[in-house]
Formats: C-alpha cells, structure tokens, sequence
C-alpha cells in the first residue's frame, strides 16, 4: 500500500495491488492502489459528461451510425458557436451543447489540479507538479476562455475533435499572418525544443551511468559517487559545463513550463493587439520586405493591403 503519514490516507485508497511484467519493463510492476478523494471523483464525472456530450453529438452528425462515427471520427467536430452570437448561449444544436460541454470540461481540468497540489500537500512534497500543471492549463484557459472572452465572441475558440482542431490552428496562423512570425510562438518552440534536447541529454546520462548507481538520483545529490562524477566529467568535458544531479531537473522544469506559458501569451496577444503577424515583423525589421509582392507599402496603405489579401 505505500507509506503513510499523520492524514491516514490509507483508508481511502482503493483496489488490491496487482503486478504486471510488462509494466515492470517500463516502470514499476505494481499497479495500484488508486487515490481519487472528492477532487479525483469531480474531475473524473465532469470529464466523463464533457466527453459524453462531445461523443453523442459526433454520433448524431453521422445519423446515430457506429460504422459511420469509426470512419469519419476523425474529421468529426463539436464546433463552438457562431460568431453572431458573440458571448452569448446560443441553442443547443448552435454551439450550446459546446458551451455546456466546455464547462464541465473546465470544472475537470481544475479539480484534477486542484487534486494534484492537495495530494503533494498531504504528502509534504513541493509543488513543482501542480504548477507545472498550471502552466499547460493557463495555454489551455488562454485558447478556450480568455482570448473569446477579450475577442468578444466564442466563436474563436477551438473546436473538440482531432483533425477540426488542426484545421482550426493552420487557418488560426493564416488569418493573423503566420504565427512564425509571432515572437512569443518563437520563445515556445525554442523552449519546446530545448525541452526535449534537455530531457534526452539527461536521460542519457543517467541510462549511461546506471551501472555504477546512476538512476539513485535522490542519493547522488547530496553523496555524491562514482555516477556522478562521471556524468559530470563527460559533460565538462563535453561541453565546458554540467549541471547538477538537481540542477537539471530545475533546467527541464523550466523549459518544459515556460514552453505553454510563452505560448499562451503570444496567442492571447493574436487578434487582441496585433491582427497581422508578417507586418509587426517587418514593421520591426523581423520579416523581409518583398517589393511588390508582400509588405503593405507596395499599396500605400494598410488598409489598401488588407483589401487587397481579402
């Protein structure tokens, strides 16, 4: 059952502990006992509801036939409402049963973020997990909630199913003139990348000094031995640096929170603050300019452009 502590969480855990061989090639074997108290059992019912009232909707938009829903799921969409109806609820078959799913959808999200910072208080641990959480939920809040809400219309939210949604982020990018050339997207691809290419490099490291007691990493940090020093040595050698056995876990952590937080900034500042991307580029000597075929000062005129790339 795990280690317990003075909140007597043992009572409240559920399902005998089993064991799988393959989850023993990828992790640990044991599988459960699971925790939910009542934040786990809110998060998991609205969330429940909001892909109930997605999926039942896909299901009617193919005349209710499972062979049809299996073939076209994912083209299928439960698109937010319409623009004439701004911020306001529309009917249920205009976007309202987006707007109802979208709630309960809400209410999830933050009761399972409110069930990750209680369980590390409970377990006296930081909260390093619930903010980074908080970090991919304020991208998610910015796309569903703040940046209709500053717009004034839900219609520019992202509609629920697989492929609509990538439909949705190319015209996003197209219609403000390419989020490349948005500086904010920038910083989140270079710290996504970055992300990776830190998390890769660490776990290498460990992997490769595994043998001499490498993946005890809680141990290495403060008594250090034969697996770090190594590690250490490669990547000074390397490189001229190395972080700590702490120290990059503080490095990933970063990159990988600043990654959604960056991104969130530059598509809530897109439509609010600047409409057109390309142009703020070459305004700020970002982009190129090309004569007579790009850049709004072949036509005189911003506005004289914009007429011209409708």
């Amino acid at each position: 059952m795990g280690v317990d502590n003075e909140n007597n969480m043992a009572a409240e855990r559920g399902g005998t502990p089993w064991f799988s061989r393959l989850a023993g090639w990828i992790g640990n074997a044991q599988i459960g006992p699971v925790f939910l108290g009542w934040t786990g059992v809110v998060a998991l019912s609205t969330g429940l509801l909001w892909f109930v009232i997605v999926g039942l909707n896909m299901l009617a938009q193919v005349g209710w036939s499972i062979p049809e829903f299996l073939r076209q799921g994912f083209w299928l969409a439960l698109d937010p409402p319409g623009p004439e109806w701004g911020l306001r609820m529309p009917p249920l078959n205009e976007g309202g049963w987006y707007i109802i799913s979208s709630f309960f959808l809400l209410v999830s999200v933050m009761s399972w973020w409110l069930r990750s910072y209680l369980l590390a208080q409970q377990h006296k641990m930081g909260k390093h997990v619930a903010w980074a959480f908080l970090a991919a939920i304020w991208l998610f809040l910015v796309l569903g909630l703040f940046r209709p809400f500053l717009m004034g219309s839900w219609s520019e939210a992202v509609p629920y199913g697989i492929f609509p949604h990538l439909d949705w982020t190319t015209a996003f990018s197209i219609r403000y003139g390419n989020l490349y050339y948005n500086p904010f997207h920038c910083l989140s691809i270079v710290f996504l990348y970055g992300s990776v290419l830190l998390f890769a490099m660490h776990g290498a490291t460990i992997l490769a000094t595994t043998r001499f007691g490498g993946d005890r990493e809680l141990e290495q940090i403060y008594d250090r031995g034969t697996a770090s020093e190594r590690a250490a040595l490669f990547w000074r050698w390397t490189m001229g640096f190395n972080a700590t056995m702490e120290g990059i876990h503080r490095w990933a952590w970063w990159f990988a929170v600043l990654t959604p937080i960056t991104g969130g900034i530059g598509i809530l500042l897109t439509g609010t603050v600047v409409d057109n991307w390309f142009i703020w580029a070459q305004e700020h000597y970002f982009a190129p300019m090309y004569d007579g075929s790009y850049g709004y000062e072949s036509y005189g005129s911003y506005e004289a452009f914009i007429g011209q790339e409708n």
